[in-house]
């Protein structure tokens, strides 16, 4: 019988490149390629890299001819880097998902589509339920540009799913991520010599291991289902009680005050906050992981305390050896 073949996009990142090197390994996988104009983060010795813009109308054509029956959508922009506008980041989560979604429509092998979305698309809100199922997406107004990309990243394709009913579309709703590598904004701000926080607030986080993060697409792929799925670590965890883990000292700030003192952070290149983050740091999310463990069969292995655990032990044997 013919292997299963997929395609990904945003294969440079750390997610992509990794989520390659498992799917080459694996003997039920027949065909990998990958969509991006980096290049990926190790070698890569049986994926076929196709050097494209997901903006590129010659999707279009690279795509069909690949014959994947699997797309991976892993390039979705959460928070621009240094370089890039929030415009540029706008067309790239939209106009590329356009893009992609008018390539997955001339593919005819295609049968399922896995989407690394966010579950950013909840917001952080003063009186949100304890955890966000994945009903609730509509509950509060879309309130920051990102929130705005991500629920039109889900109306197309949702809506393409519609018209597709032979291809399965799931949208994976990832709380942010934590791990050795340290390039997310939860590590990051964990990383800081001083940690700000809002005063008089100690919200509830919930993240997910970048370990768990990269099992949990490769379960999904494996196991294709239709609709949006929560990806998170079990439990949550005050914000308060996660600086302490990472050993940091904290700066309460008058909510006032706050955008002021990050916007500082920012301009020394320490990070940048944001809006969405923000609201993060003062009103936390968590969301319910019962559709994941159910119906794609993935369990997280980190909870959140031990995710936290884990990145601060990580750092702290890399801080002693320099």
């Amino acid at each position: 019988m013919p292997g299963r073949r997929v395609l990904i996009t945003g294969i440079a990142s750390y997610l992509g490149t990794e989520l390659a090197r498992i799917l080459e390994e694996d003997p039920a996988v027949e065909y990998v390629a990958g969509v991006d104009t980096r290049k990926p983060r190790a070698l890569l010795a049986g994926t076929e890299l196709i050097d494209v813009d997901i903006r590129d109308p010659e999707l279009l054509t690279r795509i069909p001819d690949t014959g994947v029956d699997t797309v991976v959508h892993n390039q979705i922009v959460r928070r621009p880097g240094a370089g890039m506008s929030a415009r540029r980041a706008h067309d790239i989560n939209v106009i590329g998902s356009l893009q992609l979604l008018a390539a997955c429509g001339r593919t005819p092998t295609l049968r399922a589509i896995v989407v690394r979305g966010s579950a950013g698309i909840y917001g952080a809100e003063p009186a949100a339920p304890e955890f966000f199922t994945e009903d609730m997406a509509r509950l509060y107004p879309l309130r920051t540009r990102f929130q705005r990309d991500v629920a039109e990243i889900e109306n197309l394709f949702g809506t393409f799913a519609r018209r597709h009913d032979e291809v399965a579309c799931a949208m994976l709703r990832y709380q942010p991520s934590i791990g050795p590598t340290g390039s997310t904004q939860i590590p990051q701000y964990l990383s800081l010599p001083v940690v700000p926080t809002y005063l008089g607030f100690d919200p509830r986080i919930q993240v997910i291991h970048e370990r768990d993060a990269l099992d949990a697409l490769v379960a999904a792929v494996r196991r294709p289902v239709r609709g949006p799925v929560n990806v998170a670590a079990e439990g949550t965890i005050g914000l308060t009680r996660m600086i302490r883990i990472a050993g940091r000292p904290t700066l309460p700030i008058p909510s006032p005050l706050f955008g002021s003192a990050t916007g500082a952070a920012k301009r020394l290149g320490l990070l940048d906050f944001s809006p969405d983050f923000q609201r993060l740091l003062r009103y936390g999310r968590g969301v319910d992981t019962s559709r994941l463990v159910r119906e794609v069969g993935f369990r997280a292995h980190f909870t959140t305390v031990s995710a936290a655990e884990d990145y601060a032990a990580a750092r702290n044997t890399a801080e002693a050896a320099a």
